[in-house]
């Protein structure tokens, strides 16, 4: 009847279906001298077990990291950000100095030449203010129409 048990517990045990009260009922029966002749073929399998449950490991395992220094990466990175940024600043100025040497803004040796540069921009503003006033005007004929209808 024992016998009966244990195929069934075998079964139970290849499908995956035992618990560990029936797995540690199963290598206690193993691990007996009362095997029966058709289940010897299990013994050494649930011995197995038991014998390797035993055993510990006593070699050391190196725990090198790889790990890169991230650190001198970022360090690496903003150090060639700073230099981009300080060049084009660099380059920008002295472009900035040589175009303002270049014009030269406003000096001029010839009183004549300095004259007629003074009149010419004068009279873009005074064309820009007659624009002005003709659009004032605009405005002045809307109110009075305006006042007309709406009598205030």
């Amino acid at each position: 009847m024992e016998f009966n048990k244990i195929e069934d517990l075998l079964e139970k045990y290849f499908q995956g279906e035992t618990s560990i009260a029936e797995e540690k009922e199963l290598k206690d029966y193993f691990s007996s001298p009362n095997v029966a002749q058709h289940l010897e073929q299990y013994k050494p399998m649930f011995g197995y077990f038991s014998q390797v449950k035993e055993q510990k490991s006593t070699q050391e395992i190196p725990l090198k990291t790889n790990k890169r220094n991230v650190a001198w990466l970022s360090i690496a990175a903003s150090a060639v950000v700073l230099l981009g940024i300080g060049t084009y600043f660099y380059v920008s100025e002295k472009n900035a100095v040589e175009t303002v040497a270049q014009t030269e803004l406003g000096t001029y040796d010839d009183p004549e030449e300095a004259l007629a540069a003074t009149q010419k921009a004068l009279a873009l503003l005074s064309n820009n203010v007659n624009v002005g006033i003709g659009s004032v005007q605009y405005i002045r004929q809307y109110e009075e129409s305006k006042n007309k209808i709406f009598k205030q």
